[in-house]
């Protein structure tokens, strides 16, 4: 299609065609990620070709990926960081070690030499950041516990693919710069790099903010313009520009003008991340792929199976709950676009050829298409496989349930299911009425903070069906869930009734269409947290407990 050769006119092709097939994605119940990504196959040089411009997709894509990563690093404290270290360490290297090895050892029993098993044994390695991100975004797990350990994780195995990249590149230099000075000077510019962006949140950014943030739009333009000079700085550096972009978020992150701007920005991080996965499909070789299918079946099938079990057993044994491990898990069943970034410098150093970059691509179309659909069902997922998960679990899961007894809630008037903002605001008014309250929250860091108050808390789950058997139930004449979602609460409302409770439960919805659909079962309250303040609900719970 010659008109294409008009990078506007093929810009505007692109995004009729991408809404096209996402409305059928969507009708279909299909993510849009997917439906983008096949965008991409069907306009790149595999299928039509009709892709011309391809400076243009690669430069809004990587806006998409940088304002991604900043508005992730947005919700993130210092604080976050340092109680996720451990599990992320731990969980990102023992993963990356373990996919290594065993994914070399399978390689080479298929026959490829070890070099080029190195090669497919690291592409297999590292799970996709921006994929992960953006689907725990649309579920609003990012800021849950196995969300945050994911991203905790994900970024250990960022910073390792960039390692393993430098240290390719060196390996293939025919300079005089040895791998150890590369390092160095690596490690020398990271240093550089955290102390300018420290300086700058002490003392440059609190007066910058206050000045621009007298404008709305200003101050948008000013947290774009931050967000990508750091992704430049750091791609110059040597390090990924989605390790500057993310830095540039958590410089912001302890402002006053954080949800301001991530609110402002999520809808142009969605548009520009349509070209990413655009691009991430146009740069598919089907013509590659053909006599790879046996070996790609078996390497995916080990992605998609072995790195979610590695995950769940380093978790399992630093003491986190099966269901955590899980959901946490399933974020790593799927390869990279550093894989395919890898597999394109093993081909240009000559130490791979065209068949293994066909072979990486097929693994990471079949691993991020089926991983999609893991992640986004991930909760129906742990419901039928909950039964065999048991081994991935101690006893006494102590990094969850640390300080807690075996029967929680004794005595209580009232239980809170969700600490969050509406949740602790309904538990401070109920406590203040004189009613006995006692808490339920997924986060150990909001269990340890309310505790720390003097107030009843407990780790727990809503989702956990087995959960309400731990606790003393026969006081209770209120369950209180601040927990929004449909699905969710009528988990919570079944485990409850089959565990033997017999007081009242009310909800919370934010949708008009949930609350119609909560009214047709046995929940006897129905709250609206944009309507209902805390007080007036504590008012109503603690009427109703007098009356």
């Amino acid at each position: 299609m010659e008109i294409l050769t008009n990078p506007f006119y093929e810009t505007a092709f692109l995004l009729v065609i991408s809404a096209g097939v996402g409305a059928i994605a969507l009708y279909l119940r299909q993510p849009l990620i997917v439906a983008f990504i096949a965008v991409g196959i069907l306009m790149g040089p595999s299928v039509t070709g009709w892709i011309q411009s391809g400076e243009q997709l690669a430069l809004f894509a990587e806006l998409g990926i940088a304002l991604l990563l900043f508005v992730v690093g947005l919700k993130l404290d210092l604080h976050l960081i340092q109680t996720m270290g451990l599990v992320a360490v731990a969980t990102g290297l023992g993963q990356v070690g373990f996919t290594s090895i065993v994914g070399f050892l399978l390689a080479w029993l298929l026959g490829y030499s070890p070099l080029t098993a190195l090669y497919i044994a690291v592409a297999l390695t590292f799970s996709s950041t921006i994929i992960v991100v953006k689907l725990l975004s649309d579920k609003r797990e990012i800021d849950s516990l196995h969300g945050r350990i994911a991203l905790g994780f994900l970024i250990v195995q960022d910073l390792v693919v960039v390692l393993v990249m430098i240290g390719l590149s060196a390996m293939g230099s025919t300079g005089e710069t040895t791998l150890g000075t590369v390092l160095v000077q690596l490690l020398a510019k990271g240093g550089a790099l955290l102390v300018g962006v420290a300086v700058m949140m002490a003392y440059g950014l609190p007066t910058l903010l206050r000045h621009v943030a007298r404008s709305q739009e200003l101050l948008l333009i000013f947290a774009i313009a931050w967000a990508v000079s750091l992704a430049a700085l750091s791609e110059i550096l040597g390090f990924s520009s989605e390790v500057g972009s993310f830095l540039a978020g958590i410089s912001l992150a302890s402002t006053p003008y954080r949800e301001a701007i991530g609110a402002r920005l999520v809808g142009i991080r969605d548009f520009l991340l349509l070209f990413f996965f655009v691009e991430l499909g146009s740069h598919l070789d089907l013509s590659l792929l053909g006599a790879q299918i046996g070996p790609a079946v078996l390497l995916s099938l080990f992605v998609l199976v072995g790195n979610p079990t590695i995950v769940m057993v380093i978790m399992g044994y630093l003491g986190y709950r099966k269901r955590t491990g899980l959901l946490a898990g399933l974020t790593v069943a799927q390869i990279s676009e550093f894989s395919l970034i890898l597999a394109a410098l093993g081909l240009s150093l000559g130490h791979i050829d065209e068949e293994i970059v066909g072979l990486i691509t097929l693994v990471g179309l079949i691993t991020i298409g089926l991983s999609t659909y893991l992640i986004l069902y991930s909760h129906e997922l742990y419901e039928r496989l909950s039964p065999l998960l048991g081994i991935f679990e101690r006893r006494i899961p102590h990094r969850e349930e640390e300080g807690d007894t075996d029967i929680a809630a004794v005595g209580a008037d009232v239980i809170v299911y969700g600490l969050g903002r509406y949740g602790g605001w309904l538990v401070n008014s109920l406590a203040s009425k004189g009613l006995e309250v006692h808490g339920v929250d997924f986060d150990p860091e909001n269990v340890r903070r309310w505790r720390r108050q003097g107030f009843s808390v407990h780790y727990g789950d809503a989702e956990d069906p087995e959960y309400p058997s731990h606790l003393a139930l026969g006081t209770v004449k209120w369950v209180v869930s601040s927990i929004p979602g449909r699905e969710v609460n009528l988990t919570l409302l079944h485990a409850l009734r089959h565990h033997g409770y017999q007081g009242k439960l009310a909800v919370t919805v934010h949708q008009d269409r949930e609350d119609e659909l909560l009214r047709s079962t046995d929940i006897d309250l129905i709250l609206r947290p944009f309507v209902d303040a805390a007080e007036q609900a504590a008012e109503e719970l603690a009427a109703n407990l007098r009356s």
